[in-house]
């Protein structure tokens, strides 16, 4: 590709920092999902890929009914 094409895009220098922006934003989001949610919650999807199909059924509704 030729050193000289992005150059010739107007405004070409903004669209690094829009991404380093929505990357940021994207993980201080989900720092701050982590951080405010409950352990149980946590603790009940982190089983969820180990649980048959019927007990996870069951741990859901568990789930929705202790929140």
């Amino acid at each position: 590709m030729d050193k000289n094409v992005l150059q010739s895009i107007a405004g070409v220098e903004i669209y690094p920092l829009i991404s380093l922006g929505i990357f940021v934003l994207f993980f201080l989001g989900l720092l701050v999902y982590v951080l405010l949610s409950s352990r149980q919650h946590l603790r009940t999807m982190s089983e969820l890929p180990l649980l048959d199909d019927e007990e996870t059924i069951q741990s859901t509704l568990n789930h929705d009914v202790l929140c």
